[in-house]
């Protein structure tokens, strides 16, 4: 039998607290999930990794399988004399054949049905592994105002072996794209049912926010590209301005420049750390057609006016 050495595989020392293991396992598990990832030999990765946050997240799993001794990963493995009398599992002087080291962990422990209806630390008879049920990760796309304000959505789920399911979610305010957002529960349902031992996994949804016709993100701050004509750039003006918590009158400068952003201040997207920031993007056009007095007027404008636009141009 082949050792396993579970501190190798979560990437931590022996000495690892347990928020260290906890951090190190949840990194592996995103990363090797064989519903996201792409490195070669996800699944593998993933059940070893499972495996050995199974016996090192449990203090007591983990002080019997610190007394096996240190070995090297992959070294032939046998558990020391009287080691599993211990345990109540009989191990000890067992012809160990070809058992993977983890199987032989779990039903040395009751884990998986044992083979031999072994006792659980305590001598608790009937134990079993509480081997929590697969997590799930799913997109969901909501729209600006769903994000903003929060929303309750229904998700058809699917998981490998289980009939289709729906899910309700709450999206908290403030939501924005690339957001990770963990549902407790809402995963697949354990082997072993559901129930103190089995306790399902959890639901993963990452965000997307949908394109809107007006607005658009920059982290947490909303950008609307406002129109103003010439004349309100240049004498200024008072315009309407339509926000996601209603309309607001906003005070145009006169002298405003086409890509000068106004501020309306934590009228962003909501935030515990503070709101984003509502900015209008000012953009001055011109009409499509002039009439012949708007032509005349132009004209009238051009010949009167000393404004240089192009200082830094050179002078024909």
């Amino acid at each position: 039998m082949k050792y396993k050495d579970y501190y190798k595989i979560l990437g931590v020392e022996r000495g690892a607290s347990v928020d260290e293991i906890k951090k190190a396992y949840r990194k592996l598990a995103r990363k090797y999930h064989p519903d996201v990832s792409k490195e070669q030999q996800a699944e593998e990765r993933f059940k070893e990794v499972n495996e050995a946050n199974d016996v090192l997240s449990d203090p007591e799993k983990r002080a019997a399988y610190d007394q096996l001794g240190y070995y090297q990963s992959g070294q032939e493995f046998r558990p020391p004399p009287g080691w599993g009398e211990r345990f109540g599992g009989g191990f000890g002087g067992a012809d160990m054949g070809g058992m993977d080291f983890g199987d032989f962990f779990a039903q040395m422990f009751g884990g998986m049905g044992g083979m031999h209806g072994g006792r659980g630390f305590g001598g608790t008879r009937g134990f079993h592994r509480a081997a929590k049920g697969r997590d799930v990760e799913a997109s969901i796309q909501i729209s600006l105002e769903e994000a903003f304000h929060g929303c309750e959505r229904s998700l058809n789920l699917t998981s490998p072996g289980q009939a289709g399911r729906t899910v309700k979610v709450r999206i908290p305010a403030g939501a924005l794209p690339g957001m990770r957002l963990r549902v407790p529960g809402k995963g697949g349902a354990s082997p072993y049912g559901s129930g103190q031992h089995g306790p399902a996994g959890d639901l993963y949804l990452n965000i997307e926010i949908a394109p809107h016709a007006l607005y658009r993100l920059e982290d947490k701050d909303i950008v609307l590209e406002t129109p103003i004509a010439p004349w309100e750039a240049a004498l200024g003006t008072t315009i309407t301005v339509p926000t996601l918590t209603g309309s607001v009158r906003l005070k145009v400068p006169a002298g405003a420049r086409s890509g000068q952003k106004l501020r309306l201040a934590g009228k962003g997207m909501p935030s515990s750390k503070g709101a984003g920031n509502f900015y209008v993007l000012l953009q001055i056009v011109l009409p499509g057609e002039l009439s012949e007095e708007e032509k005349r007027l132009y004209e009238k404008l051009q010949a009167l006016s000393r404004f240089d636009p192009r200082p830094q141009f050179p002078k024909d």
